[in-house]
């Protein structure tokens, strides 16, 4: 190993226990199960490893744990992060629950200015994404060069090299941004830093904090073993949230899963303390240096735990001029989704990456119900944050949308191994209990979709046809099924438009459930028992990031302008197009607007377009504002005539 094996700064370590068990009653007259009151749930009682010696007994005795009930001791790291197809200024605090911060941008201005970030869960928290701005200024990442534009003057007026153009090498290649004042935060996904196998690009380091103002410069960075799961921002706090897996050397893939075992089982016996802790890097402006690892005696566990990775929340505050350690908070335990509304961050981890040829036979008969466990963050306040509380529910967890919390309770939706239940959990010292709990939603489908508003919830499932659900959620004891629309298709996506309205993207499908592309509805659930479908646009063979990514879409409530990108393939002619398109929404119907394009790359044809489509879109002063790789596009808001084109070559 090249890294310091040397213990020198300590991070808080806990880990959790306790999780909330599943209900069981009777279904409905309609199939769906309602709650029945709390479940269960252990108590945790924390103890601390007495020593180094201590601490790695017991970390390899988990790996020992899990090496036997999975075949492996510890997940291998992918290199975005990810590991299967789910998707998807102080101490301000944002808003219990709100339809997007698109929406509230919009409302804050009501006139004819006013500009919007991209797409988001909550209001007042802001998310990585590709392309930035605060009203004036655009900030997006390209071929490892921060770019920052003057949106009045449609000029650019800064760049920063940032030394990772491998990993940078387009928008969305691992450089996502935050925002704060002259402060950008550029969030590089596509890393797994600390392993030596990996490519240099795969070694850079996750964050770098840029000043932006009068003398653009890198200000530091910060590194940590492990990937980046997600962020989030409320002012200048940013919570960052990291996963690692011990760093040990595995053996050389082999055919007979015992051989495997053995060999990693030797491996897990011999490995030093230095490889289960993650060590980080902070770089300051000046080039000076400072490393720090997490502490054998901050360790601490409840009897009986099996964790072998660890979860990391960073706190950092971009209105400082350096990154600093990032104060760290770490559970012994696994996550991929993080949700956030400010007030609580939630991790979510529901294990079904667990699998494979590896697994040992007697657990691939024997397979364990579907689990999604959940970790609360308290982040109410500037700082770091404290641990709350744990608990766990039934089935697999789609993505962030799939969580919402509402007057200090959780809402959860999940699919399972028969169909898809909506759970509440409330917070009972350090556990999550179940409070209520419906069930028996899209029996042998999944979830392609859910979208908390209040006190209602949308949940969409697919196999064939789309029921898109509408669960009442007044009293969290006895949440409820009102209503059903059955219609072909499914939304993969649900947006907040305005009193009882809902935007859906996703996929039109036959009877059959063959997917025939992008269609967009607008429904009208203003009467939970009777949701309906008012408008639906189609294209045939069409595919939108905004299908996967909710990013991509952009919503202008004032103008009814709804802007995805769409790729779409002609089946005439065998070609494709790739672009922007441009819809006007309303209650009478959804008409193309425009389809936008941007330039081909020099010496390449219009057809190459479909190699660098437009990722984003944004709305600053009566302008819409595109991005691709291959640069940004001004046009008119109202009439979508072109202003300007920004090229990033």
């Amino acid at each position: 190993m090249t890294r310091s094996r040397h213990l020198r700064t300590a991070a808080a370590v806990t880990l959790i226990a306790g999780l909330a068990t599943g209900c069981t009653d009777a279904p409905d007259t309609n199939g769906h199960r309602p709650g029945g009151g709390e479940a269960a749930a252990g108590s945790v009682r924390l103890v601390s490893f007495t020593s180094c010696e201590d601490a790695l007994a017991g970390l390899r005795a988990a790996a020992r744990d899990s090496l036997e009930a999975w075949g492996y001791a510890a997940e291998p790291p992918t290199v975005d992060g990810r590991r299967g197809a789910a998707d998807t200024g102080g101490g301000a605090v944002a808003a219990p629950n709100a339809a997007g911060a698109q929406a509230e941008s919009a409302a804050k201005t009501g006139e004819q200015g006013g500009y919007s970030g991209t797409n988001t869960h909550e209001a007042g928290v802001d998310e990585p994404d590709l392309v930035k701005t605060d009203g004036k200024r655009i900030i997006t990442v390209v071929d490892g060069i921060l770019r920052v534009y003057d949106a009045a003057r449609r000029v650019e007026t800064a760049k920063v090299a940032l030394g990772q153009t491998q990993a940078l090498r387009y928008p969305g290649g691992g450089g996502d941004l935050l925002l704060s004042g002259d402060h950008v935060l550029l969030i590089n996904r596509n890393t797994y830093y600390g392993r030596e196998e990996a490519p240099p690009a795969a070694r850079s380091p996750q964050l770098t904090l840029v000043d932006i103002g009068a003398q653009p410069r890198v200000l530091g960075t910060f590194a940590m073993d492990g990937q980046v799961v997600d962020a989030r921002q409320v002012g200048a706090q940013v919570r960052v949230v990291m996963r690692s897996t011990p760093d040990i050397e595995r053996p050389q893939h082999r055919a007979n899963p015992d051989e495997y075992a053995a060999a990693m089982l030797r491996t897990i016996n011999q490995s030093p303390i230095e490889d289960w802790l993650p060590e980080y890097t902070v770089t300051g402006e000046g080039g000076s240096t400072g490393t720090g690892r997490v502490g054998c005696s901050s360790v601490a566990h409840p009897a009986g735990y099996s964790a072998s990775k660890l979860l990391t929340v960073l706190t950092f505050d971009l209105g400082k001029p350096a990154l600093g350690e990032g104060d760290p908070v770490t559970v012994a335990a696994d996550g991929d989704t993080v949700y956030s509304n400010g007030q609580s961050l939630y991790v979510a981890n529901d294990r079904r990456w667990r699998g494979g040829p590896a697994m040992p036979a007697a657990r691939r008969a024997d397979p364990e119900p579907q689990r999604t466990e959940v970790y609360k963050f308290d982040t109410s306040k500037p700082g770091k944050p404290t641990f709350a509380a744990g608990g766990a529910v039934d089935g697999w967890l789609l993505n962030q949308y799939s969580m919402s919390e509402w007057d200090g309770r959780l809402r959860i939706a999940t699919t399972g191994e028969a169909d898809s239940s909506v759970y509440v959990l409330r917070q009972d010292g350090s556990n999550l209990v179940q409070e209520g709990k419906v069930g028996g939603l899209g029996k042998g489908e999944r979830i392609y979709s859910v979208r908390f508003v209040g006190t209602q919830g949308y949940v969409v499932t697919f196999k064939q046809t789309d029921p898109l659900y509408t669960v009442d959620l007044r009293d969290p004891k006895q949440p409820k099924v009102t209503g059903e629309l059955k219609i072909t298709g499914y939304s993969a996506y649900l947006h907040p438009a305005g009193d009882g309205r809902l935007i859906g993207i996703g996929q039109e499908a036959s009877e059959t459930g063959r997917t025939q592309g992008t269609q967009l509805s607008m429904f009208d659930v203003s009467d939970p028992a009777a949701p309906k479908r008012l408008a639906q646009y189609h294209v045939k063979y069409g595919h939108s990031e905004a299908e996967f990514d909710p990013h991509a879409f952009l919503y202008w409530p004032k103008t009814g302008l709804l802007v995805v990108p769409l790729n779409r393939y002609t089946a005439d002619d065998g070609g494709s197009a790739s672009g922007a398109l441009a819809l006007k929404v309303s209650d009478a119907g959804i008409t193309e607007a425009g389809f936008l394009k941007h330039p081909a790359p020099n010496g390449n044809t219009p057809q190459r377009g479909a190699l660098y489509p437009i990722r984003r879109a944004i709305v600053i002063d009566g302008t819409l504002w595109t991005l691709s790789q291959n640069g940004l596009m001004a046009n008119d808001l109202q009439t979508l005539a072109q202003q300007a084109w920004l090229s990033f070559t």
